[in-house]
């Protein structure tokens, strides 16, 4: 997997919401997948404001602690604003401003790509010098694009 470091403004997101743990995600009761299909049947597009519509974020905030605690996960668009949206199954979130290390995934069913970056990227975070800020990461897919059977995608992990 491919990386690099960048710094990123405060991205505003609105998106549909689920709090959710690793543990939970490894079994069949996982709401990830439930959370998606949400996002799909939404109008989330066109309710977000239009900042670069065609950018999907999968935003992993709010954690309870570390890699093993609870967090909320939130899908979306980036949203010009921090208003309250209309629609009451919708959230916003802030992702604070911060320093990134940027895993770029290989190419693959989008299942099975995520859940191989995420097990490589709490192995790396286990031996790094890095240390993760637990701020506020998120997946950035580009929706131009996007075939869940064969997609590339970049997770951004904010570092102290």
């Amino acid at each position: 997997m491919n990386t690099y470091t960048t710094d990123k403004q405060k991205l505003i997101i609105t998106g549909v919401a689920v709090r959710t743990t690793n543990a939970e995600e490894a079994g069949p009761e996982g709401r990830l997948p439930k959370l998606w299909e949400t996002y799909f049947q939404s109008n989330l597009l066109s309710a977000a404001g239009g900042e670069n519509p065609h950018f999907i974020y999968a935003v992993y905030t709010d954690y309870e602690s570390d890699a093993n605690g609870a967090y909320t996960v939130v899908i979306g668009h980036e949203s010009s604003n921090e208003a309250v949206p209309a629609d009451k199954n919708h959230v916003v979130v802030t992702v604070p401003e911060s320093k990134y290390m940027v895993f770029t995934t290989k190419k693959g069913p989008v299942y099975e790509v995520v859940a191989q970056a995420w097990h490589e990227i709490w192995a790396y975070f286990k031996e790094s010098p890095e240390k993760r800020a637990y701020t506020g990461d998120f997946e950035l897919y580009d929706a131009r694009d996007f075939d869940p059977t064969n997609t590339e995608l970049q997770i951004y992990i904010a570092i102290k």
